[in-house]
């Protein structure tokens, strides 16, 4: 594990959560994202412990997907937090349109909750009594920020940047540029000389060149072949769904690949098939790399 500052604390989560990044000041604490909303009681228990005492003063998420803010609104209750969110979706927070913010998408929940400021990018923070700067950092999301500590050489990647690779490239679903906005992620990275990286999954690394240019070769084998990156998001948006689930019967699969409108999107425009053909291609899929088990009729999370 890199060296951090007594005041950075990484809560390393597993799948379904996102890292929680909790920054201790001698004044005021913060918060960097807070998991997924079935974890969040978990999450309000490993941040009291972690505080000891001291209140939670603010929470800043990289981005809103739903495995990064679904702690907000029971955090807000425990300690009346200020959230920060990035400020392009504010509007959209604010009128709760589950559309846009992509849960109703991919079938994932996330609580409603309130925000009390939009950080632009460029916007300089005071965290944990250390100077971070807010840049942005689309790709994964169009609306997503990396925290930067120049002072300690301290990145907070979010999903733009994990040890090996990074989040799925959402917008090209949709049929929007997404792969060009990964690289000028990466590329602004490669700028910074980071010391060390905190991503949104995953622990912290310190070998920054190397997670790179494994992020660039990703990112070259995506681009070149756009089927593969959407059979790549479907897997993952399933086997997130039977993380949270943990057993599908297998005719709620093919349910969720006629249903749910992200597959939908992805199975009409990059993989024309059915329903029931993408089903029985993710079932073979997961269990043949061993992500999941059958259990007669039934797909278990393994």
């Amino acid at each position: 594990m890199p060296t951090l500052p007594p005041s950075v604390r990484v809560l390393e989560r597993g799948w379904l959560s996102s890292n929680n990044v909790l920054l201790i000041g001698e004044d005021a604490t913060a918060l960097v994202d807070t998991g997924y909303a079935t974890h969040a009681a978990q999450t309000v228990e490993l941040v009291r412990h972690a505080l000891a005492g001291r209140a939670l003063d603010r929470i800043v998420n990289t981005h809103l997907h739903s495995d990064h803010c679904g702690g907000n609104a029971a955090l807000r209750a425990a300690y009346g937090c200020r959230i920060a969110i990035p400020a392009a979706d504010c509007a959209t927070v604010a009128a709760w349109d589950e559309d846009a913010l992509s849960f109703r998408a991919t079938a994932q929940q996330c609580p409603r909750f309130a925000f009390d400021e939009g950080v632009t990018p460029g916007q300089r923070l005071r965290l944990g009594d250390l100077d971070w700067q807010a840049l942005a950092a689309p790709g994964h999301d169009p609306h997503a920020l990396l925290l930067w500590c120049e002072g300690e050489g301290i990145l907070i990647s979010g999903d733009a940047l994990w040890h090996n690779g990074f989040g799925v490239v959402f917008p090209e679903l949709s049929g929007e540029p997404g792969f060009d906005d990964v690289r000028a992620t990466l590329d602004l990275i490669a700028t910074l000389d980071a010391r060390v990286v905190i991503p949104g999954h995953g622990a912290p690394f310190a070998d920054v060149t190397e997670a790179l240019q494994r992020a660039y070769g990703r990112l070259d084998m995506l681009a070149a072949d756009p089927i593969r990156n959407a059979q790549n998001a479907v897997k993952v948006l399933m086997k997130f769904l039977l993380l949270e689930r943990r057993r599908i019967p297998l005719s709620d699969v093919d349910l969720l690949c006629a249903t749910v409108p992200l597959l939908v999107r992805v199975r009409e425009r990059f993989l024309n098939s059915t329903s029931a053909e993408l089903a029985a291609w993710l079932v073979r899929g997961l269990v043949g790399v061993g992500a999941a088990r059958l259990d007669g009729d039934v797909l278990v999370d393994a």
